[in-house]
């Protein structure tokens, strides 16, 4: 319930709120580590990979904003129009009486209900370096009689290509003539599925949906990909070639995904910023100047090892609980101290760093 309503109190957060946001995570990531309650919060979100929660919350009302409710975001965030995302579906797309004929789509590998008569029909999709591309191919009594290619967004998902790719494989198997059966055959589950399924949340799958459904002599088998099969593998080159020299195509939309990366990008470059200019949490800073959502593994012990904020002398007088903060060797009762001078640790020393790294 923290989070109820966010994206209309959390876009811009004052500086009280997130004082008051951090006072509330604050205890949770103590607990997560076991740390002494006088760890910096930053230190222990940067250790955890965990934004700072007033961080996670605009996250999610910048994403509110702009993808349900249609909002555009400030320039400085980011330039992508509304209209430019890609909407979830809802509800069926057909009635629920309506449904496939037995066998018209199959999951099992159909490379050896592959016939030469059959009209063929090849489809992949492609992400490279260059960009984003689909393709298909059709061959019929071994004679390549069609193919097409095309260059997406390079922001596109290869899932968008997949589907793109089978769509307009059923477009054009749809206009073929009626006694002629067509077999499509795809190499990625995911996007038959999504097409099978009336209830999907992708509209394109849902277009893909209804042909089928009007269609019925169009069938779609799934194929391994990369198993040498001839018409696969030209469609995955030509899938590649698209990527590079394909025609642009510009009717798939954005991604859920790819907005989403977008605004995590800002949280952790804002997040940065913070930890960078901040100035509690600088013995960890020393040893982890940069921010990640990958938490480290370290343990209880290193975190009060690192953080020098543990049952040391040095640390027990700063918070006034000693009244030395020498150790019983005589030097000052650092972490440090105790891993590579004090005399009764020996055992257990290691090599003492360079000086930059001895900051206190």
């Amino acid at each position: 319930m923290l989070a109820h309503g966010s994206s209309a109190w959390c876009q811009n957060p004052t500086f009280k709120m997130k004082r008051k946001l951090s006072s509330i995570q604050r205890p949770f990531l103590l607990h997560i580590l076991g740390a002494y309650r006088t760890t910096p919060t930053a230190a222990l979100q940067t250790i955890l990979g965990i934004p700072p929660l007033h961080m996670q919350l605009q996250f999610e009302a910048r994403f509110t904003t702009i993808y349900r409710l249609r909002i555009l975001l400030p320039p400085i965030i980011t330039d992508i129009q509304p209209h430019d995302l890609e909407m979830k579906a809802t509800g069926w797309s057909t009635h629920p009486s309506e449904h496939f004929k037995p066998n018209q789509i199959s999951f099992e590998d159909g490379e050896a209900y592959i016939t030469r008569k059959d009209i063929n029909i090849f489809t992949d999709g492609s992400k490279t370096e260059h960009g984003v591309g689909a393709a298909l191919c059709v061959s019929t009594n071994d004679i390549w009689a069609y193919q097409w290619f095309a260059k997406l967004n390079d922001n596109n998902t290869v899932f968008q290509a997949e589907l793109t790719a089978l769509q307009e494989a059923v477009i054009y198997a749809s206009h073929l003539p009626n006694h002629n059966t067509s077999k499509l055959h795809v190499d990625n589950r995911a996007s038959i599925m999504a097409s099978s399924n009336s209830k999907s949340t992708n509209g394109t799958a849902r277009k893909i949906f209804k042909i089928l459904l009007t269609n019925p002599r169009i069938k779609v088998s799934w194929v391994k990909e990369h198993a040498g099969n001839i018409g696969n593998e030209r469609a995955d080159q030509l899938a590649k070639d698209a990527t590079q020299h394909g025609q642009p195509y510009s009717h798939t939309k954005l991604s859920k995904p790819h907005i989403k990366g977008i605004l995590r990008k800002i949280m952790l470059e804002e997040w940065q910023t913070s930890w960078k200019n901040g100035d509690t949490g600088r013995k960890i800073y020393n040893m982890m100047p940069s921010v990640s959502l990958r938490p480290t593994n370290w343990i209880r012990e290193d975190v009060i090892f690192f953080s020098q904020h543990g049952p040391f002398p040095a640390y027990l007088k700063r918070f006034h609980l000693s009244d030395s903060d020498y150790c019983s060797c005589g030097g000052i009762g650092r972490a440090l101290q105790y891993a590579t001078e004090c005399i009764y640790t020996v055992s257990w020393h290691m090599r003492k760093p360079a000086p930059n790294f001895e900051q206190e």
